[in-house]
């Protein structure tokens, strides 16, 4: 049965969006390609929002914005709000190791209820459910504020003002099987690298990356400070 909040009645479309790549052979019988279309739908609607409701803010900031919403955490964060957790149809590898609890699938599963929700009822309907689901988030952007989440919009502002220069990631490995795979990214500087990260996605293998890196450029700065105290 679908959860209450969500305004879809197709059963047989929300069990698609619900359902991970695990528990079925068939690839397209997953919820990958709903989580496709709706993060495209999901993307335009807030960058939509924020354009009409933040007139003053430059590229940059509308940016920045974007990506401190439409990003893991919030969208975990919402799946579990509307109990999407408890709807997940996974296969027993996933089950077993959490995978019902993991932020990357939660994230998908939200996109892919954004699709499906898209496709039964078009973009009024979608704009309203996007809007109503995120406006916490929305509401902390629209202060300036950044989204604890997201490691990788704070490295790009750290990289800007220390070096001007921007962050490039790169996944160097991926490994495991189709429907438990595991993401190892590097985040380089003028083809340094900085730091490795790995998760059960390329985002996740992004932010871990991104997240390390800080830690140790914060490291680099508290060190610097040491020393200088000692002369």
């Amino acid at each position: 049965m679908i959860p209450k909040p969500i305004p879809l009645e197709n059963e047989e479309l929300f069990k698609l969006a619900v359902r991970h790549r695990s528990a079925t052979d068939k690839i397209t019988d997953s919820y990958e390609r709903l989580e496709f279309f709706g993060d495209s739908v999901l993307g335009l609607v807030i960058a939509e929002y924020l354009f009409e409701h933040h007139p003053d803010w430059d590229q940059g900031m509308l940016s920045k914005a974007k990506s401190s919403v439409v990003q893991e955490g919030p969208l975990a964060e919402a799946a579990l709000r509307l109990g999407l957790d408890k709807h997940l149809e996974l296969g027993l590898s996933e089950e077993t190791t959490g995978g019902r609890k993991r932020p990357s699938i939660l994230a998908d599963v939200f996109e892919a209820i954004v699709g499906g929700i898209y496709l039964e009822s078009g973009l009024e309907v979608v704009r309203w459910y996007i809007l109503e689901q995120l406006s916490p988030y929305l509401a902390q952007v629209s202060t300036g504020d950044v989204s604890p989440y997201d490691f990788k919009s704070k490295l790009q502002e750290v990289a800007q003002a220390l070096w001007k220069k921007t962050p490039v990631y790169r996944v160097v490995q991926e490994s495991g099987v189709p429907h438990d795979k595991k993401f190892t990214v590097q985040v380089t500087f003028d083809n340094e690298v900085i730091a490795e990260g790995s998760g059960r996605s390329k985002k996740e293998g992004e932010q871990a990356a991104a997240k390390l890196a800080l830690e140790m450029i914060e490291r680099s700065r508290r060190a610097r400070e040491l020393i200088d105290l000692d002369f």
